[in-house]
């Protein structure tokens, strides 16, 4: 199968002369004329090389070379740059961009330019496999060789080369999608798309359109066909993440698809057939669900076949250091850092913690401290509070139990849309003989307040913050989740809570 390549460029002649240039070369070269068609397009199928113009019309070719680096897209860019622009462009190297193409771009240079960097591509991909097979510290997006993950990557040996139905499950950020993603390049199907839904993501109105399409005029705003993931996945997977949050209706019609492989879009007349692999995913107890009625049960039948459960990361042992590292090094190299090494100290209290967000949490909060800091070594005092807990107890100087209270809060609000007004209040279980003593503590923290400030409760707060997100992304759920750095799923959740309890204020 030929290696594809996208041309990201505003110009139609150029794009043109350029496809006339390779046109007998080994590969097939795509055009695009705008950063977001961009985006799309790598999303529905990742390119083996990027060639990427610096000037856009809705968007500088910066933000999407930072938008496939974030995304850790596995992709190489070669930026293309008018003679004035070569220091910007060496710049860009640094940010990741893996070479530049100085304007206007000739033939051979061109030719010569891609064969190469899809030449190093196969190669890097072939050290990949050798070491995915003979070191297991590294088994395509994963890092980690622990007992847990050992287990994980032999059942993905295991059932890759079949047809069977997978159910990956396990907690938010420990990896479904790339577990997923894992098998897919292990099967037969890895030259076709890999196409993935968050159904937590999408409304349940739209869910049927997202997964088989539409028509024209199959609801009001369809103004054109469109295809379903269903569609784009053929011949290759297609992933459900979040499948429990999908609606009882929808389910029933995912199981038809499931069983017949045929599927007629919205508003159409004729059945459609495609050959797809279905992997599904959930960060719930299915068995729980089906228990509740929220999760129909000869579906979960003809799901879980094979059952993958990815290990929480505090169940990881020394992963928790090798993917600190891994992630320290890749964001000190992005942002042009010093870090370099963990101190022991620091390393310790990371494989202490409970990682309630897992890989994702661990991600984050390394990202944090590298765009925070200029260290060599990231040291103790780096850490964030709830990792040290005598951060919690000497610079607050609060009571254990008020500590542990502390540290349980974000979580809270993460998860709930209820005003603080409505919450039952914490018993911090004092009792009447600590009263005095935890007077003396509180006095001590108060600070006089100037007559203007205003405390204002944090659910308001967090509200506001997500919707000016939103409407930062033009109504994008999934980009403002991207922004926020929270599940897709729990920013929908709460605008939903939010717009219902607005509609009853309004009654």
């Amino acid at each position: 199968m030929k290696s594809k390549v996208l041309l990201i460029e505003d110009s139609t002649s150029l794009a043109v002369l350029y496809q006339q240039y390779v046109k007998d070369e080994p590969f097939d070269l795509f055009h695009v004329e705008t950063g977001r068609e961009a985006i799309a397009f790598i999303e529905r199928n990742v390119p083996q090389l990027v060639i990427l113009d610096l000037k856009l019309p809705d968007m500088d070719g910066e933000e999407i070379l930072d938008w496939i680096v974030e995304n850790q897209v596995p992709t190489s860019v070669i930026v293309a740059t008018a003679h004035g622009s070569v220091n910007m462009a060496v710049n860009l190297l640094q940010k990741g961009a893996k070479d530049f193409l100085e304007k206007p771009i000739k033939a051979d240079r061109l030719k010569t330019s891609i064969n190469l960097h899809l030449q190093r591509a196969k190669l890097e991909d072939l050290v990949e496999n050798i070491e995915s097979r003979f070191d297991r510290t590294r088994f395509h997006g994963f890092i980690g060789g622990s007992l847990p993950m050992q287990g994980v990557y032999k059942i993905i040996d295991s059932v890759a080369p079949t047809t069977a139905s997978v159910f990956i499950i396990g907690e938010s950020g420990t990896g479904k999608e790339v577990c997923a993603e894992a098998i897919h390049r292990e099967s037969k199907r890895r030259d076709k798309p890999f196409i993935a839904i968050n159904c937590g993501a999408i409304p349940k109105d739209l869910m049927e359109s997202e997964i088989f399409g539409h028509m024209k005029g199959a609801f009001t705003g369809a103004v054109t066909d469109r295809k379903g993931a269903a569609t784009m996945a053929d011949g290759g997977t297609l992933f459900l993440d979040e499948l429990c949050e999908m609606d009882l209706d929808m389910q029933k019609k995912l199981l038809r698809f499931l069983q017949t492989g045929t599927f007629t879009p919205l508003g159409g007349m004729k059945e459609q057939k495609v050959d797809i692999r279905i992997i599904c995913a959930t960060n719930r107890d299915p068995l729980v669900e089906v228990e509740e009625n929220r999760f129909r049960e000869d579906l979960y039948y003809r799901v879980h076949v094979v059952p993958v459960e990815m290990p929480p990361l505090r169940e990881r042992g020394g992963d928790i250091a090798i993917l600190a590292n891994h992630f320290l090094k890749l964001y000190a190299k992005q942002d042009g850092k010093k870090f370099k090494t963990i101190s022991k100290e620091a390393e310790s209290l990371l494989r202490r913690y409970e990682w309630p967000g897992n890989v994702r949490q661990l991600q984050n909060i390394l990202r944090n401290i590298v765009v925070l800091n200029d260290d060599v070594r990231l040291n103790a005092e780096h850490l964030p509070a709830q990792i040290v807990p005598s951060k919690q107890t000497t610079t607050r100087q609060r009571p254990s139990s008020v500590a542990v209270n502390h540290e349980r809060t974000p979580a809270t609000l993460v998860h709930s849309s209820t005003p603080p007004h409505s919450m039952h209040p914490i018993d911090n279980g004092l009792d009447e003989a600590n009263t005095e003593t935890n007077a003396d503590v509180h006095t001590n923290e108060m600070r006089p307040l100037d007559a203007n400030t205003v405390i204002r409760p944090m659910w308001q707060i967090e509200r506001e913050a997500i919707q000016q997100a939103i409407e930062l992304c033009d109504g994008n759920v999934l980009n403002a989740a991207v922004l926020l750095e929270l599940s897709p799923s729990t920013v929908y959740r709460k605008k939903q809570a939010w717009e219902t309890e607005d509609d009853k204020n309004l009654v």
